[in-house]
């Protein structure tokens, strides 16, 4: 079962400091994350409404690569869309200036769907969401939504238990400055989805959720570990959901086409 925000305008948000979530979760992540595989393995897939065709771009998270969401790829591209991996490799994080880094990504996806002429949907998981988030705001008209899976936006690298993964694979911290990390809690101007699980071990889920949206922004909370957000049957039935949406018609999640009642979000 889901919950779910539809807007958070006027809704309220976590409070409190941001801590890391605990070291039980932490230790369960990679047992959880398998029992989820195996049950997504073992289960035919939901029913899930056919697409328009419209391009989808994907990113993985921190230390992981095209495998990481190929359950998310293979869900787009049997509902017919037209579905690209970010094109990059091995996720170790932006390199250098982090702004000019995405500057160039975003080039890069821009020219990736080029070809199909319609507007792309972007899906990111975890560090892959913050890319496709700052993707949104540079691309402006040319992104149609943007889903997150856990994606720590509002808050800093000390709020994830894996800090030390971005420093074994760049061998130095992940600094972002306040101005920077400012920006990256800013939605864009394009409907966004943030899935979030409170099972989380890897972030603070509630660095996950957008404090303050304008109508077009809603969070949607999933039972389930961080790990397995990837191939976690609800998130594929919410992002199944928000791909088929008209154009221009955007409305926040539903379930039974019933809204499910507002949750304000506490720690």
């Amino acid at each position: 079962m889901t919950k779910q925000q539809p807007s958070l305008a006027g809704i309220a948000t976590p409070d409190g400091p941001l801590t890391t979530p605990p070291w039980s979760l932490l230790g369960s992540e990679p047992v959880r994350a398998a029992l989820e595989y195996v049950s997504y393995q073992v289960m035919a897939p939901r029913e899930a409404p056919s697409g328009d065709g419209h391009p989808v771009v994907i990113f993985p998270g921190l230390g992981s690569d095209h495998r990481s969401v190929a359950p998310l790829r293979s869900l787009c591209t049997r509902q017919g869309y037209d579905t690209h991996d970010w094109g990059r490799g091995f996720n170790t994080g932006p390199h250098g200036d982090a702004a000019a880094w995405l500057e160039a990504l975003a080039d890069d996806v821009r020219r990736m769907v080029a070809k199909n002429g319609q507007r792309m949907s972007l899906i990111g998981w975890s560090l892959g969401g913050i890319y496709a988030r700052e993707i949104a705001k540079i691309l402006g008209s040319d992104v149609r939504q943007v889903i997150t899976l856990g994606s720590p936006f509002s808050g800093d690298p000390g709020h994830t238990n894996v800090a030390w993964v971005y420093r074994l694979l760049n061998r130095k911290r992940a600094l972002v400055d306040g101005q920077f990390q400012s920006r990256l809690a800013g939605a864009p101007d394009v409907p966004t989805t943030s899935i979030y699980t409170r099972n989380d071990g890897i972030v603070a889920w509630q660095a996950c959720v957008q404090r303050e949206a304008a109508g077009l922004a809603e969070n949607v909370e999933v039972k389930g570990s961080h790990c397995g957000l990837c191939w976690n049957r609800d998130v594929h039935t919410i992002v199944a959901d928000r791909l088929a949406q008209e154009e221009g018609a955007w409305r926040p999640y539903r379930v039974a086409d019933e809204v499910v009642e507002k949750v304000a979000a506490t720690a």
